[in-house]
């Protein structure tokens, strides 16, 4: 019987602490230039883009910063993905021809806005139908190309239609620590019961 106890109490200590805690974010982030292009190019323009996403509320956060170019924007989007991390071209993953309310015609702006990927909108239809036709299967392709290092982010403008500056996507969060600490103070109540149990 107290046997019985110890091991019920395990399996529920390791439950609760493997269980989700809360939303989880991870971020990535890049710079962006010309010679990151492919082919690359001699723009001056440069910038810096963050994508975070919410692998538990289904959200993608778009943060981008640019100036200098030699065109106006025509468009912004993530492509994705390449067969070889940080090289090569991809076709278009988020919504065509461009991110909702990304600058336009202009050569430097800012730009914070956070879509739903749940939604077909925040897609290209095309991106959707080679990734097994769902948003979900989608939004598991995009994750996975970005933790692979096989997405960029691409700012296209008059002067480069291509895309005048780009850069690769890459991880810089970690899951939450409150996660780890859940985690731990479960593994800590299994070893409580077990050293009670040989007691």
């Amino acid at each position: 019987m107290k046997l019985h106890s110890t091991l019920l109490a395990a399996t529920a200590a390791l439950a609760f602490a493997t269980a989700p805690v809360s939303a989880h974010d991870v971020t990535f982030m890049t710079g962006l230039s010309g010679a990151a292009e492919a082919p690359p190019n001699a723009s001056p323009g440069t910038g810096s883009a963050s994508v975070t996403i919410n692998d538990h509320d289904f959200t993608m956060r778009v943060q981008a910063s640019f100036n200098s170019l030699l065109g106006t924007v025509t468009a912004a989007h993530i492509h994705c993905c390449t067969a070889v991390a940080g090289v090569g071209t991809a076709g278009v993953a988020t919504r065509t021809p461009t991110f909702a309310g990304f600058p336009s015609g202009v050569t430097s702006g800012n730009y914070d806005m956070t879509f739903d990927m749940t939604q077909a909108s925040s897609w290209n239809t095309a991106f959707i139908n080679a990734n097994g036709g769902s948003t979900g299967s989608a939004f598991s392709a995009l994750l996975n190309g970005l933790q692979a290092g096989g997405a960029y982010f691409n700012v296209h403008t008059t002067a480069a239609p291509a895309g005048e500056i780009r850069g690769f996507l890459a991880v810089t969060a970690v899951p939450e620590p409150s996660t780890y600490a859940l985690l731990l103070c479960g593994l800590g109540a299994i070893g409580f019961a077990a050293r009670r149990r040989r007691g």
